[in-house]
């Protein structure tokens, strides 16, 4: 099978279906805190940042394969340049779902310690208990558009996964998808919530939420065709996909599971994780 049809497939299942999987989690019950759901998050979070680290970034550096300090400045700025990238597309996110409300005030504060607030959802509780259904619906539709956009950097460290991979069974891209998919599932129950509370049909909820995955693929595809151009181009654009990856991570993993659930257990199933993202890259 072309390693291509291959990323099309798996990016497919951590996309559409991830997303998809948290619109149907979100449709059939009410968003609370879930301990299972923090453990997984924390566990996602410890192997992407082994993958990160101990992948991503030395395969940056060794993309030459004459030293690592020829690549070390374009490295630096594919991290910033990543890490940027994610970070004003989440920006955009707020500015967009928090229009009409003050996104600093009693219910929604700077700090972001209310698991609403750092999911960018946290305007929907306020809309649907006044029921005000037109707003609930344009909230989602703008909520689905944002993840849309936000999915396309994340393919593309699939794809960057892929990039020389030996076989379609690559270990590395395969578990890149997968801690991907599991990002996914908040980021699908943010889509779907408000357009159930808006009046939506379930099923028509969960397959706009599945939708807004697809970017996903395109983003796979863009990554490996970028990262097959040569050194340089790999070097940077796996230093790209490694800086996004630190900011999905840093700004959205860890903190959505600690605020899921507020005790240390998901810092030992970070640990877990990272060791686990250890032995899939090196054994």
């Amino acid at each position: 099978m072309p390693v291509f049809v291959w990323i099309i497939i798996v990016t497919f299942i951590s996309g559409v279906l991830g997303t998809g999987l948290g619109g149907l989690v979100g449709s059939l019950a009410k968003r609370d805190s879930s301990r299972v759901v923090s453990l997984f998050l924390s566990f996602a979070g410890g192997v992407m940042l082994s993958i990160v680290c101990f992948d991503l970034i030395t395969g940056a550096l060794d993309a030459g394969g004459t030293g690592r300090r020829e690549f070390l400045v374009l490295t630096i700025a594919g991290l910033f340049l990543g890490y940027l990238t994610v970070f004003v597309l989440n920006r955009l996110i707020d500015d967009n779902t928090n229009k009409d409300i003050a996104h600093v005030d009693a219910q929604h504060p700077a700090t972001a310690d209310d698991l609403g607030e750092l999911i960018h959802s946290d305007h929907y509780s306020h809309h649907r208990q006044t029921g005000d259904r037109q707003e609930m619906f344009v909230a989602g539709v703008i909520m689905a558009c944002a993840i849309a956009l936000h999915n396309l950097p994340e393919g593309m460290v699939i794809g960057v996964s892929y990039t020389g991979a030996v076989n379609v069974m690559d270990r590395a891209g395969l578990v890149m998808a997968i801690v991907i998919g599991l990002h996914n599932i908040p980021e699908g129950m943010a889509v779907a919530v408000p357009l159930i509370s808006a009046g939506v049909p379930r099923t028509r909820a969960v397959l706009v939420t599945a939708l807004s995955g697809a970017p996903t693929i395109a983003g796979a595809l863009l990554g490996y065709a970028v990262g097959s151009l040569g050194p340089s181009a790999l070097c940077l654009s796996m230093s790209f996909a490694a800086g996004a990856m630190l900011y999905v991570v840093f700004g959205e993993l860890i903190p959505e599971a600690f605020l899921m659930w507020r005790s240390k257990t998901p810092a030992f199933a970070i640990l877990i994780g990272m060791v686990v993202g250890l032995i899939v890259i090196y054994v």
